[in-house]
């Protein structure tokens, strides 16, 4: 039987499961980055999982993805995955809709303040623990699988692909390298770059929109016991990141439809007045300890779901990504969905349908 040659365009977490996965089913992979793998939108990640999904096929993602990551860390103890004691905090009225959407939440107990780090609503609220979290260096974490990968990877980084060229027999990857590489099937995991020029008569049509992500670094010592807090009402967090060795307080932030190559200049004036004034609601003892902090851009879906779709016309180009800014949280659910749609075999245990 003839093995598959499969193409992954994107060397963030979710291309590099993505390589990984299609590489255990057999196939010739070549996996493709613009930079250094682990160097984009990953290497800028939280990398905070917890076990939550709003539908209930991000909720089977979810919960595969944390068996994936477990079993994971079980194989390799050095990988840069530690555990993360985290609550999940909501304003009165709201704990019976959000406490539904985890996975394997404690018990709700009435939210207390604890060392200035977080605080009540004026109204009150709930609070409760939420097992199984943890925290990644993503970055870390992608070069340490790649590193692994190399013996039954090609691995291109720094090349850049300026074309995606689906035909009857194959697809072309026009490279700006000058070369062209031929491959059977292409998965596209592109990250925050899903609407980009080389790839978009294939990504024009999935509704993706690119939003800004800015999360501030807090400069407050991390004790061994500290607990990080999860505001699901407003899609927030203050976790303690301990190999970096402080804070860091993520938000929504408001800026949509960004393109990603127009942030090099980091965070900006406006970035950090909002960002400040959103931690202030939540930790005000913290906002006048922020000393920086990053700003990079994720691809969001029309649905709030993770893609992972055929596209183009003879299904051998894949589209995977558009993980609403849960790429780490969900990758590997991602990254075997779209095993499962190239004409291979995948040796991995059989997960709900995550393609949509």
């Amino acid at each position: 039987m003839r093995t598959e040659r499969i193409a992954v365009v994107g060397g963030g977490i979710i291309g590099c499961l993505v390589a990984r996965e299609a590489a255990r089913s057999g196939a010739r992979v070549t996996l493709v980055d613009r930079d250094l793998v682990g160097l984009g939108a990953s290497g800028r990640s939280a990398g905070v999982h917890f076990p939550l999904g709003r539908t209930e096929r991000v909720r089977a993602m979810s919960a595969y993805s944390q068996a994936y990551y477990d079993a994971l860390k079980d194989a390799f103890p050095a990988l840069p995955i530690q555990p993360l004691p985290l609550d999940a905090a909501v304003p009165v009225g709201a704990a019976r809709e959000h406490h539904a959407r985890f996975l394997h939440p404690g018990r709700p107990s009435a939210m207390v303040a604890a060392d200035g780090r977080r605080v009540p609503w004026p109204d009150g609220g709930t609070t409760w623990r939420l097992p199984g979290c943890q925290v990644a260096d993503v970055g870390d974490l992608v070069g340490a699988l790649v590193r692994d990968l190399r013996d039954r990877v090609a691995v291109l980084e720094g090349v850049r692909v300026l074309a995606v060229d689906e035909h009857s027999s194959g697809v072309t990857l026009t490279l700006g390298t000058g070369e062209s590489r031929e491959f059977d099937q292409v998965v596209l995991c592109p990250g925050p770059w899903a609407n980009a020029d080389e790839w978009r008569r294939y990504t024009a049509g999935l509704g993706i929109r690119i939003k800004k992500v800015v999360a501030l670094h807090v400069d407050q010592p991390v004790e061994d016991d500290d607990v990080g807090v999860f505001f699901p009402v407003e899609d927030a967090f203050l976790v303690p990141v301990r190999h970096r060795g402080h804070w860091l307080f993520s938000y929504t932030c408001p800026d949509w439809d960004v393109l990603p190559d127009s942030l090099h200049d980091g965070l900006s004036a406006a970035d950090l007045s909002r960002a400040r004034a959103a931690l202030l609601r939540y930790a005000p003892a913290s906002a006048d300890r922020v000393r920086g902090g990053r700003v990079f851009c994720d691809a969001y879906s029309p649905a709030r779901e993770p893609l992972v779709v055929p596209v183009g016309a003879t299904g051998r180009v894949v589209f995977a990504g558009a993980a609403n800014g849960s790429g780490y949280r969900l990758g590997p659910a991602i990254a075997t969905a779209a095993v499962q749609l190239l004409a291979i075999h995948h040796p991995s245990e059989e997960m709900p349908s995550c393609a949509s």
